[in-house]
Parts: C-alpha cells; structure tokens; sequence
C-alpha cells in the first residue's frame, strides 16, 4: 500500500475499532478517534517533507508524485488511480490537520459519541479521496460518500433545526452531483484510451483532445457540458445563486462540522473547477471568463454586505466565507500567473483562518449557550487570551500584512487587475466592507462595560487553545513565508495557464 492510500484509509481502520468499543468506553472511543486522525496528518507531513518541486515546463503526467495506479473495475474499465501534484497536496494536507484538530474540538460531544466519532473518521477518508483521486468514477464516489457523513453529522448532532439544515444541504449536493454524472457519462463514452482504444474515466485521457471524439469536440456540446459541471462544484463553493444552504448548515452544524464544511468542503467546488473543468474544457473556460469575474465580484461584496447584518456570530463568518470564496473565483477567472496562484493560495489560507473563526464561535458557545453578538460585550475583560486569538483571526480575515489572507488577496488584485480593471476596483471595496464588520463585531463582543451575566465567565482553556493556537501559527507562517506553498502550486498552474491561453 501505496502513502495515498494509507493516508486516506487510515481513519477506516479507525472506525473498525471503534464499533468494538463499547458505547460506555467514551474516553478510548475519543482517543482511538483523534490518533487515527492524527497519523494520517503524520504521514501527509512526511509526505510534504519528501514532496519533489517539478521544474517549469514538465508534461502533465510527469507532475504527480506518489501515483497508485492498478485495474478496480476491469470490465468498465475503471482504475483505482491516485496521485497528488502541487494543486492538491496543500488541500491533502489541509485536510489531515483540520479532521485531526476538529475531532480534538470534539472532545464535548455527549450524544451518540461512537457514531459521532466513527462518522467523522468516514468523512475524513471521503474528503481525502476527492484530492487524490485521477479516475473520474473514483473521483466521483468519493464526492458521493461525502455526503453520508455530513448529512448525519448535521442532522443528528446539530441545532434545533438540525433536520431542515442536512436534507437542504443533502438536496443542494446531489442535484449537483446528477448533473456532474451526466457529464462524466458523456465524457466516457466519448473519450478512448489512447493505448487500448477503450472507453476511460482516466481524467488525464479526458484532458488530451486528441482523445475525444468528434461529438466532444463541438463548442455547443462542450458549453453545456461544462455548465452542468460548473453548477455542480458551484454549489459546493457555494457560488451566488446557490449559496442559500451554506448558513442553514453552518448554524445548525456542531463546531467541528463547521470547521470542515468551511474549511474543506467549500473548496471542493475551486478544486473541482480547476482539476476537472477547467484542463478538459480549456476553450469555454475562457469563453466564460468574464462571467465568472461577475459572479466572484457579486460573492464579495454580497457574502460581506449580509455578513454586516448578521446578529448571530456563527451566520456572521458563514456570510463571511461566501465573501472570501469570491475572491478564489476571481483570481481564477483570470488566468495570470499571479490571479491564479493567489486563487489557490486562498482557498488554502481560508481553510486556516475560518477554521479558526469557527473554533472561536464554539468556544464562546459552550460558555454562553448563544451566539448573539449584540448580548455579549466587555469580554475582553473576563477571557484576555480568547480576546487576543479571537482578534489574531479576525485581523487575518481582514487581510492584514503580515497574515496568509493577505497575501492571497494582493495576488489575487494584482492578477486581475490587468485583466478585468473596473471588476478589480469594485471587489477592492470587500476589504472595507469585512473590515468594517469584522472590527463592528469584536467592538461589540470585547470591547465596552463588561455584561453582568458574564462576571464569572471562564477564559479559554488548555484543550481549545491545542486546536486553535497550530493555526494561528500557520495563519502567521504562511502569511511571512508563503513560498513553501507558492512553490509546489506554480508549476501545475503554469501549465493550466498555458493549456487555456
């Protein structure tokens, strides 16, 4: 067995303990649960350690690393086919750390904790899976598994509308998910590979035109093809109009879930688009450029305008992470170097910096059982530590220098501005927005005469600040030396630069 597939199986070993455990043994149920999270994070480091930075101009085989590739299916020739190049191995990793983190947050779980625990190791394994996977069936059952998991997770463990929030999240999906099946069908039975002349879902045959059929090949085909592909990870990003289930879940959601979901699950949709839509359909992907623009400026302003009258703190940073994906849509909507390498940049500084957000919500959740901004204030008083971390994350969303968000954005604007100059401006005007209601809600919850009720709220403690002081640091790390990240992305991104121009 191959490091990908320990990696992304390790937490199903996991799962097979813990349904021997008995219900009563909560402490070896969580411990089992966190160490199988944890080697896997162990390994994908390893990984990272021992990753080859490709030199410019390598052929798109020959940029992954750590391939597993034998016959699953032979009859339909399906392959079990996995790989990591420098587009997915920072989400892989991302990944590994953020399940490990979430499932230490979800220490506190106190209803049904085998099932909880056991879930979320399956949804670790899904999630993996979709980064790793070159096989498009193989992609896609991974896609699919995902929801299982977080379907339960929100609907069992979460708030008192937990049951609207996961069938509205599960429906949302798998309407995309049909419309991405439909068109992994089409392109099977219409690409070949160029060896055996069979029919393949082998993603990197997908991408060679010289393997597709004439049928394939026609603009009006490939239009629709890519738009169906395009709402399908749309939904997932999620991309305005189709953001709607996105606060649905993350209010009802457990802490740890919310971590994922945002941290995770919303960069599937980016991921999607660039590994799948965009090598395959080079030709519409800058025919609809320009509309992407659009609907990354609209998710900007929009996400950070209801951000603003959010009263619930949770919903607050759910709007805010629709406002920060616009940015990701934008730098790829582009397609210069710096645009596109600040999208992904992004998409993995958003994953450190809303996981935090997220944890932060939960913390002060746990001791004040609400999440009203406006009935907090003069925190900063009783919880000086959770006041600096809270305004460490909050300064990171804002963009400040110094912080991975930063970077991400100054990529992103000095990409897009050469390309699309008035959409460039007008999104400039999402920073002062998010700054606006990011600084608005730590006045209201920190700053000011202390609230009665809270006189003898307790400050953050030893288990919380395990989850949120790693990202803080890599909030900070990536923010003064991104290059390690810059670096592994740059070379599969060139080459996705030069497919499409």
């Amino acid at each position: 067995m191959g490091l990908i597939s320990l990696t992304t199986f390790f937490p199903v070993i996991g799962i097979v303990i813990i349904l021997f455990i008995s219900k009563k043994n909560l402490l070896a149920i969580k411990i089992v649960s966190i160490v199988f999270s944890f080697v896997p994070l162990v390994i994908a480091s390893y990984m990272w350690l021992h990753y080859k930075y490709p030199m410019t101009g390598i052929d798109l085989e020959s940029q992954f690393q750590f391939v597993e590739h034998f016959a699953w299916i032979p009859a339909f020739h399906i392959d079990y086919f996995v790989g990591l190049d420098g587009l997915s191995f920072p989400m892989f990793w991302l990944t590994t750390l953020l399940s490990f983190i979430s499932l230490v947050a979800s220490w506190n779980i106190s209803k049904a904790q085998k099932g909880y625990f056991a879930l979320f190791l399956l949804l670790e394994t899904s999630m993996l899976g979709v980064f790793v996977s070159l096989d498009f069936f193989l992609f896609y059952v991974f896609w699919e598994l995902m929801l299982l998991p977080m379907y339960f997770l929100i609907g069992i463990w979460g708030g008192p509308r937990r049951e609207y929030a996961a069938i509205k999240f599960f429906l949302y999906t798998l309407a995309g998910s049909v419309l991405m099946l439909l068109v992994m069908l089409a392109l099977y039975f219409n690409v070949k590979d160029p060896v055996t002349g069979s029919h393949t879902f082998n993603m990197l045959h997908m991408m060679h035109k010289s393997n597709q059929s004439a049928w394939l090949t026609t603009f009006d085909v490939r239009l629709w093809l890519y738009i169906a592909l395009f709402i399908g990870f749309a939904i997932k990003v999620p991309i305005f109009p189709f953001h709607t289930w996105l606060p649905d879940a993350h209010v009802e959601a457990p802490t740890a879930v919310s971590v994922i979901l945002a941290g995770i699950l919303l960069k599937m949709g980016t991921y999607g688009l660039l590994r799948i839509s965009y090598p395959i359909f080079p030709d519409i992907a800058k025919y609809t450029s320009y509309a992407l623009a659009i609907f990354g400026v609209i998710n900007i302003l929009y996400g950070a305008f209801v951000a603003m009258a959010q009263k619930d703190l949770k919903k607050m940073v759910a709007y805010s992470s629709v406002s920060h994906m616009g940015f990701v849509l934008l730098g790829m909507a582009v397609f210069t170097t710096a645009g596109i390498n600040g999208a992904v940049f992004q998409m993995f500084s958003h994953g450190l910096i809303t996981a935090m957000l997220f944890l932060l919500v939960g913390v002060i959740y746990d001791r004040a059982h609400h999440r009203e901004i406006a009935g907090f204030g003069g925190l900063g008083v009783r919880m000086p530590v959770y006041m600096g971390i809270a305004s460490l994350a909050f300064f990171a969303a804002m963009g400040l220098p110094g912080m991975t968000g930063f970077i991400a954005e100054v990529m992103v604007f000095i990409g897009a501005f050469s390309v699309y100059r008035v959409l460039t401006i007008i999104a400039a005007f999402g920073i002062v927005i998010t700054a606006a209601y990011m600084l608005w809600t730590m006045q209201r919850v920190f700053l000011g005469k202390l609230n009665p009720k809270y006189e003898h709220i307790t400050d953050i403690n030893g288990r919380e600040l395990f989850t949120l002081i790693p990202l803080g640091a890599l909030t900070i790390f990536f923010g003064i030396y991104p290059l390690p990240v810059l670096n592994m992305i740059k070379v599969p991104l060139n080459y996705l630069i030069t497919l499409i121009h």
